[in-house]
């Protein structure tokens, strides 16, 4: 459209932990012809992000401010406990907030979790980053509480991590806080390659994504069925097979048939 041999491409942003591998592979065999562009960015910057421009949409994690930002929530991540495998903690199948009632909880400053007040015994002062936390749980200082995709992404051979659980809420809302995923981008700024992405992500097929194409491609089919038989389609009904059709050839018999009768059209 603009003489531009530049080819379109799209570029899509991730906050850590979170793998769009499976969503980047429907992408890749669906449109061939359009690049898609991962950009790696810190959790607390993806909003800003996309709203410099620096990507067309982002997966990122709830909230976000829907004033100018559009989100659609995918998921929501188990919270988990990060431990040293040594800890009596890596023998049972799954921790409770009270097992952590003594234990020292790290809160890293860019926890994802929006805990207003973490489980357990802070320590005297808060790491930087996730990283930065699960290197002192390595060191024996404490124990650390993220989102599973966080505890993979840092895993270490000696630590695992064990589900974190919390008694429900009066309301019957998890007690825990949660870390939910969602495609984001600027509602400003929603481009056909965003609703393909959108498409996507939601699970529609080939035959259902957003487009023009595919519907006219099917009513043309439909209607030319009976079209392209010409004069036959037509006369079938006067052919007698069945009770709608016998009254269609008396019809016919008086009409354009004309002298030639009704009655040959009804054999069989």
């Amino acid at each position: 459209m603009t003489g531009s041999d530049v080819p379109p491409s799209f570029r899509l942003a991730y906050v850590p932990g979170v793998t769009p591998t499976k969503w980047v592979r429907i992408w890749n065999e669906r449109l061939p012809g359009v690049p898609l562009a991962l950009v790696g960015v810190p959790a607390d910057e993806a909003a800003d992000a996309l709203r410099r421009g620096d990507a067309d949409a982002g997966l990122l994690r709830l909230p976000v401010d829907r004033t100018d930002l559009s989100a659609i929530p995918l998921y929501t991540e188990t919270t988990v406990v990060v431990i040293p495998k040594d800890h009596a903690g890596a023998a049972v199948e799954e921790l409770s907030v009270e097992d952590l009632a003594d234990e020292v909880v790290l809160h890293p400053l860019d926890d994802t979790l929006g805990w207003e007040r973490p489980p357990g015994r802070p320590a005297f002062e808060r790491p930087a980053t996730t990283a930065d936390a699960v290197e002192l749980v390595a060191a024996g200082v404490g124990l650390l509480v993220v989102p599973q995709s966080l505890a993979r992404l840092h895993h270490r051979k000696d630590l695992t991590y064990r589900p974190l659980t919390a008694p429900e809420a009066a309301d019957g809302a998890s007690g825990l806080p949660e870390s939910r995923v969602a495609l984001s981008w600027p509602e400003a700024r929603t481009t056909d390659l965003v609703e393909e992405f959108i498409g996507i992500v939601r699970g529609r097929t080939v035959n259902s994504t957003r487009g023009p194409r595919k519907p006219p491609a099917e009513q043309k089919k439909t209607a030319g069925r009976p079209e392209r038989k010409g004069g036959g389609a037509p006369r079938k009904p006067s052919g007698g097979k069945g009770g709608s059709a016998s009254r269609g050839g008396a019809r016919s018999g008086s009409g354009k048939n004309g002298g030639r009768g009704g009655k040959p059209r009804r054999r069989g």
